[in-house]
């Protein structure tokens, strides 16, 4: 008798375990489901097997062959361009079938005996026999009720609590006489419960259900697959281990270690050239597969080890499942009904919360606590906040679900009853991401104050003028297009400090979030007048009348980033002629490539329309790149010097604040003028903190933006250009006439990868080989040279495993001496620290 396989399925309720496994390949006992029930069918004395692929052949394929191997000889029926359905498939191999066969699906365990079946088949001259088997709970099951002679009369396909007749279930495996396969047409997708069975039965063709006895797990989902596993060890399926039973349901493979201090209880099974180290606790339930290292002290509970995976000190693994080939590093913990996929890493000290589910080829960082599934994303990071806020990339790692946590745990920081602000910028990924983050905060009794599509600078005044508890404002990241960056700002308009940042991940991660009754959820009202509200705190603070009587103008791009743009409004408002290009809304940012031939157009049309100045302005507001009247770019560290020497001939002896990586002119230009320079950590909270010291007039750089505090503590690029535009009418100069005047300064970068975990040991490095005097550390590591303006900083990236390196002379010889000896210097650091990294991995 030849059976049939039925191995086509993708098995979407075991992922993440079938991302990249067909579901009968997935191991029990470290065999694959298929192995298994191929030694069944040798048992049973069927030996000629076709199995029926459609997902991921290839891997069965592989694995079996020709079936001599295994006592079988296999064949194999692919379903090309679609699936045909557990009947369908049959049909398609119809030819192959002349005489009586079995059917049986390719993701059950069972050991039933298939020879009293099919002589039951036989002796009821049956056309079809379903093998069926009684379970407690029919809901998920294909429920059949027979006769006294056990004839089938009536059969149901997973039915409802009201629907349910018999607790006797279909078991997928059936004895069919190849006839019935005539009532199934060519290449059609067909089942059997749903459309074969009811044709035989309406033909009154004797089909019959046998009554098996014995052990049955459909493992058609992950709870399933690990009690099948726990069955397996217990004796309650008769299967064949593959490994010797050293010891009473202690089975273990060749070439294995065991430490003497190790604990292990019965019943257990552990695979080939496994290393079980000193002191490490195995519970009993526990299956470790072939090639897996346990290092010492690590605490396995009722686990599924995969083949290839490590697993690191103090680690503890509760009740999961651990695929192929991951890593667990030193004391994570991964709980109870987790899952994580093949490939994956997980972090020293991480946590992986109840049932989440890791996806193949994902690293969890180091630290992070993980309670959702990671599934589009590449990496689980141990911290919500980046540099200036919560950033992913848009609808992967910044998702509806995500947004709507994200907004509870903010609104959980704050008091019941509490007001925010919320806003966006115009694109639709914003609106949506917006929307679930007003969501998560009137669930948490917090009352919104929706200011819309608004510009990123309008949104922190209009924060202080509402007196609210806090604000947040979404929008497309500025560096990288395709990522959603989400900022949350306090009741002045500037980013929460790192000690808020801590409170909301607090609560996200620890799912520490309020739940507030029906009466209390929050409001949402829509504030009226934003526009001129910021236009009245504009006018304020600029010499209107100097602007006015300055007839210049101005050449604005809007690089497709917005639709209805203010700044050309309140300048007509002055007097200015002001030219827009681009202010039509793309969904999607412009890639860098497209905004330098924007610049480029933007220079052209500066120069034939003889403007004072072009300006491109980006990042919803805030930031902006000018153009002189020769249609030359200012951007940069050029930029940064120029704002400071417009604004410092204006102010003399007041205070500008700019991030540690600024270049040295700004120090020389304050000189001139009688100034103080504060230098702050190179992020954006920390200028706009330090913004607020007296006398500050100016704060920000070129890369960054601008920030003039008397306004508002934000960057702020519409009024940086009324305010240019201000000083270069009183100082009656160009902006070529300024940037003459400005001392130039050699300032170069490098960016260079750093992991993560060598970061701290190389800023101890730095600071262990260099003189404390010579050494500044407002943020990363400045080297500077007491007796000139010529300095070198080795900067880490705070968001990415990256380290930036700048220099800075006024000799362009000492910035390219320099940053090539820092460089080699770093890089022989890191892999050195790689080397020894690598070295304490290998087994003792």
């Amino acid at each position: 008798m030849r059976a049939v396989l039925m191995a086509g399925g993708s098995g979407t309720r075991l992922r993440p375990l079938t991302c990249d496994l067909p579901k009968p390949m997935v191991p029990i006992l470290n065999k694959p489901i298929a192995e298994h029930i191929i030694n069944l069918l040798k048992r049973n004395q069927i030996t000629e097997v076709i199995a029926t692929l459609h997902y991921l052949p290839d891997i069965m394929r592989d694995y079996f062959q020709d079936g001599s191997d295994f006592g079988v000889e296999m064949t194999y029926a692919i379903e090309e361009e679609q699936p045909l359905g557990t009947a369908g498939c049959v049909k398609n191999i119809a030819e192959l079938l002349n005489e009586t066969f079995l059917v049986i699906s390719g993701d059950s365990i069972t050991d039933f005996d298939l020879t009293a079946a099919i002589a039951f088949h036989k002796q009821k001259k049956s056309r079809a026999t379903i093998i069926l088997t009684r379970v407690p709970n029919p809901i998920q099951f294909g429920v059949v009720i027979t006769d006294k002679e056990q004839r089938i009369k009536r059969f149901l396909e997973k039915p409802s609590e009201s629907e349910i007749f018999s607790d006797t279930v279909n078991t997928g495996t059936y004895i069919l006489e190849p006839e019935i396969l005539e009532y199934l047409p060519e290449g059609e997708e067909k089942d059997f419960s749903k459309d074969l069975f009811p044709m035989l039965l309406e033909n009154n063709e004797p089909m019959y259900g046998y009554i098996a006895e014995g052990y049955w797990c459909d493992v058609g989902h992950l709870e399933a697959y690990r009690e099948a596993q726990y069955d397996a060890l217990q004796g309650k399926v008769k299967m064949e281990f593959g490994y010797q039973e050293k010891s009473p349901q202690m089975w273990i493979g060749e070439n294995t270690y065991i430490s003497p201090t190790a604990k292990i209880e019965a019943p257990v099974l552990i695979g080939n050239n496994c290393r079980i180290s000193s002191r490490v606790k195995i519970e009993p339930g526990t299956v470790i597969g072939d090639n897996v290292t346990i290092n010492p002290d690590a605490h396995l509970i009722r686990s599924i080890i995969w083949n290839g995976v490590t697993v690191g000190e103090e680690a503890n693994l509760n009740a999961c499942i651990i695929a192929r080939g991951t890593r667990v590093d030193r004391r994570a913990q991964v709980l109870e009904s987790a899952v994580i996929g093949t490939l994956s890493s997980v972090g020293e000290e991480a946590q992986i919360s109840s049932r989440v589910r890791v996806w193949p080829n994902k690293k969890v960082e180091a630290g992070a606590i993980l309670n959702i599934n990671l599934i589009w994303g590449n990496i689980a990071q141990r911290n919500l906040f980046g540099q200036r806020g919560v950033s992913g990339l848009a609808n992967i790692d910044i998702t509806p679900e995500f947004a709507v946590k994200l907004g509870a745990s903010y609104g959980s920081s704050l008091k019941r009853g509490s007001y925010v602000a919320v806003s966006r910028d115009q694109r639709n990924v914003s609106r949506m991401v917006t929307r679930s983050l007003i969501a998560g905060l009137m669930s948490v009794g917090i009352d919104i104050q929706n200011l819309e599509a608004t510009a990123i600078p309008i949104s922190r005044t209009m924060v202080s003028k509402l007196e609210v508890a806090g604000g947040v404002h979404v929008r497309l990241d500025p560096d990288r297009p395709d990522y959603i960056l989400i900022e949350f700002f306090n009741p002045l308009g500037i980013n929460i400090t790192k000690a808020q940042e801590k409170k909301i991940e607090g609560a996200y991660f620890k799912e520490d979030l309020r739940r507030v009754s029906i009466l209390d959820i929050g409001n949402m009202s829509y504030p009226s007048e934003i526009l001129d509200t910021y236009s009245k705190s504009f006018k304020n603070h600029l010499n209107v009348e100097a602007i006015r009587h300055s007839g210049a103008k101005v050449v604005i791009d809007y690089v497709y980033a917005v639709s209805g743009a203010i700044l050309p409004q309140l300048l007509a408002q002055f007097g200015c002629d002001a030219v827009v290009l681009n202010a039509s809304l793309h969904q999607k940012s412009l890639a860098t490539q497209e905004k330098e031939s924007l610049l480029a157009q933007l220079g052209h049309v500066v120069e034939a329309l003889k403007a004072n100045l072009g300006v491109q302005v980006s990042a919803n507001g805030e930031q902006f790149i000018l153009v002189d009247e020769a249609g030359i770019p200012i951007r940069g560290e050029e930029l940064t010097a120029l704002m400071v020497n417009t604004i410092m001939t204006a102010h003399p002896r007041s205070t500008v604040v700019v991030p540690v990586n600024a270049s040295s002119a700004v120090e020389q230009i304050a000189r001139r003028h009688d100034g103080k320079v504060i230098r702050t950590k190179a992020n954006p909270a920390a200028l706009m903190e330090s913004s607020q010291h007296h006398n500050v007039v100016l704060a920000g750089s070129g890369d960054m933006g601008f920030i003039f505090p008397q306004l508002h503590p934000g960057f702020d690029a519409m009024f940086s250009i009324a305010k240019l535009i201000e000083m270069l009418t009183i100082q009656e100069r160009s902006l070529a006439q300024i940037k003459g005047e400005v001392t130039k300064v050699y300032h170069k970068s490098y960016t260079m990868r750093c992991p993560w975990t060598v970061k701290g040991g190389l800023m101890r490095y730095l600071i262990e080989n260099h003189p404390p005097e010579n050494l500044e550390l407002i943020d990363g590591v400045k080297i500077i040279d007491c007796h000139t303006d010529n300095w070198v900083l080795i900067l880490p990236d705070a968001g990415e495993p990256l380290v930036h390196i700048y220099a800075n002379s006024e000799e362009r010889d000492w910035v390219d001496r320099t940053l090539k000896k820092y460089r080699s210097q770093v890089q022989e650091f890191i892999d050195q620290e790689q080397d020894l990294e690598a070295i304490s991995l290998l087994p003792n």
